[in-house]
């Protein structure tokens, strides 16, 4: 026994002092290649999709701010709701209808519904992880959701305002965003629309207006003979942050746009459409307080934190085209917007509470008419027939629904629990309950 374990110790000791020469004698195994086109894409998306992410925050916060304080608890309740909501129904319906490929099968009607589904071969994908596309894509539609619950804010039933949210992310966003990014009639046009001036802003500001129409306005903001009563929100600092999240955000809503990180040229766009989105932040937010210093006498916070995100929605359609001075005017022009066009709704007696009416639908329009002053192979006339037939489209579907929902659930609460606050008649519960409500 000793002698065997002699032997076979020996003839293991050999065994591993020869096994690093015939390694060394072995062809080495080829490094598997790496794509770093594909990484860097992927990685793009990722990205802009958790800084559109923040974007939900940002809305939030806003929202928040700009409402009075018995009502602060129902607009987090929506903001969370409707991102959830859009996250589901977006996978469930939204992305394969957005981009519908080849054919309309039932997997391109309900989507992927499983993760390896949307990983699919990264061989066969188009330099990106699909799901990555899909996380960046479902920013987006969600975004366009809370554009709607700010102007519709203090007056609105829970449940009725998510079933419209359901239809809006499920169908209504995806069908007109394939009309341009889903290959689909509008792209063959020529219709351009970089990171949604129309097809994400415009269109939550349709949907808004539509439901304010048909909402009407919050009791007390306008009296019998006509005057506006000014409501003022319940804590600007909320507003504000919640604003500069929305800025933040929106480097990744615009920059990741690009779709594209694997060159040194996708590279250096996506470093112009950061700088470009910034100055025309800035710029639509410094309009707006020399504005409001020369209308009113005194500069106006809630106007000045607009003008910044109508600066914002006004370069989206073009953000990479233009030098920093045409980011400046762009945005410039978005401020002006706001100031005149916050009063202007004032006057048609239609209520938006945090005034995502000017901000989205209308500089919106102003950013994707802009576009053909930088881009070449765009047309003024093909800019407006896009944004008349996607507005065209939203406005009457959101309508129909508002009036359904409206005929058959209610939108309203009472005159009793409006005045009481939602946060107490929908929710049982207060934002600020050691405070009175406002």
């Amino acid at each position: 026994m000793t002698l065997r374990k002699t032997l076979s110790g020996l003839a293991v000791a050999a065994t591993l002092i020869a096994a690093p020469a015939l390694a060394q004698d072995a062809p080495a195994a080829a490094a598997p290649a790496v794509d770093n086109a594909f990484i860097f894409n992927t990685l793009l998306f990722l990205i802009g999709g958790f800084l559109v992410f923040w974007m939900a925050a940002g809305f939030a916060m806003l929202e928040a701010g700009l409402v009075r304080s018995k009502n602060v608890t129902m607009q987090l309740t929506k903001n969370i709701a409707l991102f959830s909501i859009a996250a589901i129904m977006y996978w469930l319906v939204g992305y394969n209808l957005m981009y519908p490929g080849d054919g309309w099968s039932v997997a391109g009607w309900l989507g992927a519904f499983s993760l390896a589904d949307i990983q699919g071969d990264p061989a066969l994908e188009a330099g990106y992880a699909t799901g990555s596309d899909f996380f960046f894509q479902l920013m987006f539609c969600a975004t366009t959701a809370s554009i709607v619950s700010g102007a519709l804010a203090e007056r609105i039933k829970l449940w009725p305002f998510l079933i419209f949210t359901t239809i809006l992310t499920g169908l209504v966003y995806p069908i007109e965003a394939s009309w341009q990014w889903g290959g689909g009639w509008l792209s063959e046009m020529g219709f351009s629309d970089f990171a949604g001036s129309t097809l994400v802003h415009a269109v939550g500001g349709f949907a808004a207006l539509a439901g304010a129409l048909i909402l009407g306005p919050r009791i007390g903001k306008f009296t019998k003979d006509g005057r506006v009563n000014p409501i003022p929100g319940s804590n600007l600092a909320l507003a504000t942050l919640g604003t500069f999240v929305l800025w933040l955000g929106w480097f990744g809503f615009n920059g990741a746009s690009q779709l594209a990180l694997g060159t040194e040229a996708d590279a250096n766009a996506v470093a112009i459409i950061f700088a470009n989105t910034n100055m025309a932040a800035a710029a639509g937010a410094v309009m707006a307080m020399i504005l409001t210093q020369l209308v009113y006498k005194k500069v106006d916070l809630t106007m000045v934190l607009n003008g910044a995100l109508a600066g914002l929605v006004s370069i989206t359609a073009g953000p990479l085209d233009p030098s920093l001075f045409g980011a400046l005017w762009i945005g410039a022009v978005g401020g002006v917007i706001v100031v005149f066009t916050v009063p202007l709704l004032d006057k048609l007696k239609i209520d938006d509470v945090v005034g995502a009416i000017p901000v989205h639908l209308v500089a919106g329009f102003w950013g994707t008419l802009a576009v053909p002053f930088y881009t070449d192979g765009t047309s003024f006339l093909t800019q407006i027939i896009g944004f008349a037939a996607i507005g065209a489209f939203v406005l009457v579907v959101s309508a129909v629904v508002w009036i359904v929902l409206k005929a058959t659930m209610g939108l309203r609460p009472s005159a009793e629990d409006e005045i009481n606050g939602l946060d107490r008649s929908e929710l049982g519960m207060e934002a600020y309950p050691e405070f009175s409500n406002g």
